[in-house]
């Protein structure tokens, strides 16, 4: 058997480097489109004098100025999720597992809501603990009630109790903001998951969590991989599971609370990616938590490009084309047998 058909598991080191390189060059190809792309569109010659030669008499350069702010904020955001959700998947050993599906999202935006309603938090920094706290709860609750029961939390018990977790705190949501217009107002464009209308002072606010989050979990990838082995053989191994997934689990609260914070709740970017990444670099998680980094921000930033374009002169959040985008790809994975079990 030849090396280009071998399946995608005993795919050795050379393939995956020539698969990181392609996906490095993808992500640089988005962020410029990224950059010229949009109501206004922009001469790709333009983009780059733009960025490292900038004329503040040249209506082109401002254009791409402020456009770098929200394409930074899609790859932070992008980078947050898809490393939360590969972790994540590894850590419940649950192919659904997702901040999205999961209810993270939700605790957040619940607890950002709170912030809003009783505090009047009004920006990234006076609402990201808040995020945190809303994250941290919601795991916790989603799976101390999926771990009822004598099978313990199976990953269908995970997914159910992460949709009533979900449904739940969007209620509570709901009363609180239709008690205050307010309230409703300021959280009416962030719940939808948008990158537009970002600040360099709300994406610096977050950074230093998200950092800390990325370098607990890029530090897991060997748990990862013995945990897909059963609890019992990871511990056979030296691994110690309980403290591994608690550490996962800070890691995995700071970056969904970050990216929660700065760009509102955006699902099936966590879910999808791991998918897409097993096909190319196979089950090993010390591949596929850093790919997730830079995988997950093209997903982001192809939804916001779109999301500029498709309902000129306004425009669609990235949130919602994410999900648009997400579900069919995700669909067709599993279709063709390419969501490898954990």
């Amino acid at each position: 058997m030849t090396a280009d058909k071998l399946p995608p598991k005993h795919r050795g080191t050379g393939q995956r480097v020539v698969w990181l390189g392609v996906l490095v060059a993808v992500l640089a190809a988005m962020v410029l489109l990224s950059l010229a792309v949009g109501a206004r569109s922009i001469a790709p010659g333009t983009v780059l004098p733009a960025l490292f030669a900038v004329d503040p008499d040249n209506g082109d350069h401002e254009v791409v100025g402020s456009r770098l702010v929200r394409t930074v904020a899609g790859l932070v955001v992008g980078l947050a999720l898809g490393l939360a959700g590969t972790s994540m998947q590894g850590v419940a050993r649950n192919p659904l597992a997702d901040p999205g599906i999961l209810g993270i999202n939700a605790g957040a935006a619940l607890a950002v809501v709170a912030g809003i309603f009783f505090f009047g938090a009004a920006n990234v920094s006076s609402y990201l603990w808040f995020a945190f706290a809303g994250s941290a709860i919601a795991a916790v609750v989603v799976y101390a009630v999926a771990s009822l029961g004598r099978t313990g939390a199976t990953p269908v018990k995970l997914a159910l109790a992460g949709a009533a977790v979900a449904a739940g705190m969007g209620s509570l949501m709901s009363a609180m903001l239709v008690s205050s217009q307010d309230s409703l107002e300021l959280f009416r464009s962030w719940q939808v998951g948008a990158l537009a209308g970002k600040s360099w002072e709300s994406i610096l606010a977050v950074l230093p969590f998200m950092a800390v989050g990325v370098v607990i979990l890029l530090g897991t990838g060997r748990l990862l991989n013995t945990l897909a082995l059963g609890d019992d053989m990871a511990r056979g191994l030296g691994q110690r599971p309980g403290v591994g997934r608690a550490v996962s689990a800070l890691g995995i609260v700071l970056l969904c609370g970050s990216a929660t914070a700065l760009a509102g709740p955006i699902a099936f970017i966590g879910l999808v990616v791991p998918h897409l990444l097993r096909g190319l670099f196979g089950p090993d998680y010390r591949w596929l938590l850093p790919m997730s980094m830079v995988a997950a921000p093209i997903i982001l930033l192809l939804a916001d490009i779109v999301g500029r374009v498709v309902l000129l002169p306004g425009e669609v959040p990235a949130g919602i084309l994410a999900a648009m985008l997400g579900a069919p790809v995700f669909i067709a994975v599993v279709r063709r047998g390419k969501a490898a079990e954990l």
